[in-house]
């Protein structure tokens, strides 16, 4: 079996201006948050995003490195909207194309299946069919009357994903209570890259996954592994840690104002690497405790 270890920089050594990028997780749960991170330091430019969205969306808009946002929502969970991203909507500098939860699964599935779009019900009567000329209703072809929006598949360039477990070969095992649709993402995409809180052994995934249902992503899927512990960060990653709500506070007050946000970036995100991130967060933690 291939070793398929690399570091982030590495992985997103691999992307390209212009691609369409799935970010996996949900929110601000389970976020491949060192992958963002090596693209902040990167030089990538015009991305089209595709995430059910949380800070990853939030963090690379306010970077500008994103040209279009394609997304079944943008929050932060205990922070309804993502600042940096409606900061981003209402001044325009991103486009975007909004679904539901159902619609952007569907166009998912439709990438992952190669198929030229999927039909759902959701949307019918919705003012969503209005804001994106992309969608089309169809009639059912075998003549009941009924009608279905066809959701265009999301096909993407590249998938980033985070879990709990993975082996060098790049099988990954999700070990907390929500699994998402990160294997989605992997399946719609020419190629994905898993980071992980730990790379083990392949001979010790199973035993230390604990069950067989939390392999959900196979070798055959991923053409990278990253280990990066607490490599979500600030999102959550059951049963490892959950979300840093103090820091993510931080990060949402100091995104209402420029100056707050220029020494944000300076302290946590320029130029750093991932370890020295980790310090930033560190000392931000024991600052917080005094």
């Amino acid at each position: 079996m291939t070793d398929k270890r690399m570091t982030a920089d590495e992985a997103i050594a691999h992307l390209a201006d212009g691609m369409t990028v799935g970010i996996g997780g949900w929110g601000s749960r389970r976020k491949p948050m060192a992958l963002v991170r090596a693209i902040l330091r990167s030089p990538l430019t015009d991305l089209t995003l595709v995430s059910y969205g949380g800070p990853d969306v939030g963090l690379l808009c306010a970077a500008g490195k994103v040209r279009k946002v394609v997304y079944g929502f943008v929050t932060l969970d205990s922070v309804p909207l993502e600042p940096h991203f409606r900061a981003a909507r209402e001044n325009g500098t991103v486009k975007a194309l909004e679904m539901d939860e159902g619609m952007f699964l569907a166009g998912l599935r439709a990438a992952a299946l190669r198929l030229p779009f999927m039909p759902v019900r959701a949307g019918l009567g919705a003012d969503v069919l209005r804001y994106a000329p992309e969608l089309r209703v169809l009639p059912d072809p075998y003549g009941t009357g009924d009608e279905v929006v066809a959701v265009p598949p999301l096909r993407l360039d590249a998938a980033l994903v985070h879990a709990n477990l993975a082996d060098p070969a790049g099988s990954a095992a999700l070990t907390g209570p929500d699994q998402f649709f990160d294997d989605l993402f992997c399946q719609a995409a020419d190629a994905a890259y898993v980071s992980a809180e730990r790379v083990v052994p392949t001979a010790d995934l199973l035993k230390e996954a604990g069950c067989v249902h939390a392999l959900v992503l196979h070798r055959y899927l991923t053409h990278g592994v990253i280990e990066a512990p607490r490599g979500a960060h600030f999102t959550e990653c059951p049963p490892e840690y959950g979300r840093d709500e103090p820091f993510q506070r931080a990060y949402a007050t100091a995104a209402a104002d420029p100056a707050a946000w220029a020494a944000f970036t300076e302290r946590f995100l320029s130029h750093m690497d991932e370890s020295s991130y980790q310090q930033a967060v560190d000392n931000f933690r024991e600052e917080a405790a005094r």
